[in-house]
């Protein structure tokens, strides 16, 4: 098929920084995002339509991302973005998507207790992440947790829902809760491993997230806090900040998501090959690639039956829409914008990657007001 360029094209925003404290990270997001596109672009397009990504850089400023996505509508006419990483920029972006009826693609794990007509949520919610990682660690490790987080919204919430879950276990306590400033460097966790050290909690709880997640991490290792002692459990480790520290300090430490680069299937395996042999490939796939990934194939999907990225139309098309995603197949829940995904749990390898422990095979809806979910600890028959 030829595609039809130029005027005709799908202009769509991209919205990942490519500098600042979570550009590692968030490049991976881009990557994805990019080799989605050129992936739809060489099939043909969306109906014969090239899609265009319009990319700006907000830095990992929420102040950016709130003026560049006003810029994307206002002046690059898009109707659809593709972006955000930290929940703080979400927030910023998001009165401006809905006073514009625009549609964002989400595609980052995230704290719940939120729903947008103008959003659609491929990330983990807390039931496909949280409750699980929470179950793991108390049948194995023990109930009493310190949580160490980065200063925003994610890790505050986060860590009140992590609260909630281990303290209904017979025991469960929260030993102490601290968070650093999104740019924290070594010496800003020094007193705070010395801390953990004197406390000997069961287990870490981190949502450091972006550069201060290596240096969390290696400050731990260098202080002899063991993996089989005292591992961290995260929801925010991926793939991508491990390959940023040195080989080894990250193994053994426990993250619990939807997806790991490691999932021994045909179609994730594929997808990777090809990825890796593109242009875009300079960040490891992790969790975030793959959402960012297979949303845009979503909007693909749905805009080949409405013909426009009009969000009037294109939304039916979207909700109750499924696609093989590298993690399994994966399905739009109608009722909440967001996701149903697979979550696991996965302990790091001497080699960076994710050996899988344990997984759920069916997929779970998001349930991102925990509606129909009892704590762990809490017999769920009652």
């Amino acid at each position: 098929m030829t595609l039809k360029i130029n005027s005709d094209a799908v202009r769509v925003g991209v919205l990942f920084s490519s500098t600042g404290f979570t550009s590692n990270i968030e490049r991976s997001q881009m990557e994805g995002t990019l080799f989605a596109i050129e992936e739809i672009n060489q099939n043909g397009g969306i109906n014969g339509r090239e899609i265009i990504p319009v990319y700006y850089d907000p830095a990992s400023s929420p102040h950016h991302f709130a003026v560049y996505v006003e810029k994307l509508i206002k002046e690059d006419r898009v109707n659809v973005v593709f972006g955000c990483y930290m929940s703080s920029t979400r927030k910023a972006v998001m009165p401006i998507i809905e006073k514009w009826q625009k549609l964002l693609f989400y595609p980052t794990p995230y704290e719940g207790f939120e729903f947008s007509n103008n959003i659609i949520y491929t990330g983990a919610s807390p039931n496909q992440n949280s409750f699980f990682l929470a179950d793991y660690m108390a049948s194995n490790y023990g109930t009493r947790v310190y949580m160490v987080g980065s200063n925003y919204i994610y890790p505050y919430e986060s860590n009140r829902i992590m609260s909630d879950f281990m303290t209904n276990f017979p025991g469960g306590a929260v030993v102490s809760e601290r968070y650093v400033g999104l740019n924290a460097g070594r010496e800003d966790f020094h007193s705070i491993v010395q801390d953990i050290k004197l406390a000997r909690p069961d287990f870490i709880f981190s949502t450091v997230v972006g550069k201060s997640t290596q240096e969390f991490y290696l400050a731990c290792h260098d202080a002899g806090l063991h993996p089989d002692k005292i591992p961290i459990a995260s929801l925010t480790t991926s793939e991508a900040e491990i390959s940023e520290m040195r080989p080894g300090v990250a193994a053994g430490h426990i993250t619990s998501a939807p997806y790991f680069q490691s999932i021994d299937s045909t179609r994730n395996k594929e997808v990777i090959r090809r990825f890796k042999l593109s242009p875009f490939y300079t960040v490891e796939p992790n969790m975030c690639w793959e959402a960012a990934y297979f949303q845009v194939h979503l909007f693909a999907n749905a805009m080949r039956k409405s013909d426009t990225d009009d969000i009037g139309q294109l939304f039916p098309h979207l909700l109750n829409s499924e696609y093989d995603a590298p993690q399994g197949r994966i399905k739009i829940n109608p009722h909440n914008n967001h996701t149903l995904l697979y979550p696991k749990i996965g302990r790091v390898d001497n080699q960076g990657q994710f050996a899988i422990i344990k997984e759920v095979k069916q997929g779970v809806d998001a349930d991102p007001y925990f509606v129909n979910y009892s704590p762990p600890g809490v017999d769920n028959d009652n």
